[in-house]
């Protein structure tokens, strides 16, 4: 049976949610207020055990919504977010409550980020209103590609868990 637990990010509206690789009942969501139009972004840090109410662990404000959010595949305790602000922040949940590293190269909301889940390489990807995809080095924060090609926004992207170097999109093209 499908167990079903709330957690009620009250004023903010989710966006992305994740479990972490690493502890299967820690999860994060991102959220903005006001439909992500305007105002906070917050990271919620849950945990969720099976038959137990969700437990609120930590929160992360910002000063722009927060679309989506990925763990980091390398470490357990850091997670990446996607901001309407066009920055990609790199956070550590570990005593911090200030980012490890921003990374600035969109000119528009970033919507969606994403690590590779192939352990041949360690990439994160990143898609935003800008009509671009653009790949980075999560250890160093360089940039490694842009993909260009779409012609509207970029809604979501996401590596192949299977094949190195794979990645799916979608966007707001129309045919």
């Amino acid at each position: 049976m499908l167990q079903q637990e709330k957690f009620r990010t009250t004023s903010r509206h989710g966006y992305g949610v994740k479990y972490s690789p690493f502890n299967p009942t820690r999860l994060a969501c991102s959220t903005a207020q006001n439909y992500g139009l305007q105002g906070n972004g917050t990271l919620f840090i849950l945990e969720s055990v099976h038959g137990e109410p969700i437990r609120l662990v930590k929160t992360f404000e910002w000063p722009d919504g927060l679309y989506d959010v990925t763990w980091s595949e390398l470490q357990d305790h850091v997670v990446v977010l996607a901001g309407a602000d066009g920055n990609i922040i790199f956070l550590d949940l570990v005593g911090h409550n200030a980012p490890r590293l921003v990374l600035k190269g969109h000119t528009k909301e970033v919507s969606s980020v994403d690590w590779s889940q192939t352990r041949q390489e360690q990439l994160l990807a990143t898609a935003s209103w800008d009509q671009l995809i653009k790949v980075w080095d999560p250890q160093t924060g360089a940039l490694v590609h842009t993909c260009q090609g779409h012609t509207n926004k970029v809604y979501c992207t996401t590596w192949s868990p299977h094949i190195p170097r794979l990645l799916a999109s979608t966007s707001g093209e129309v045919p």
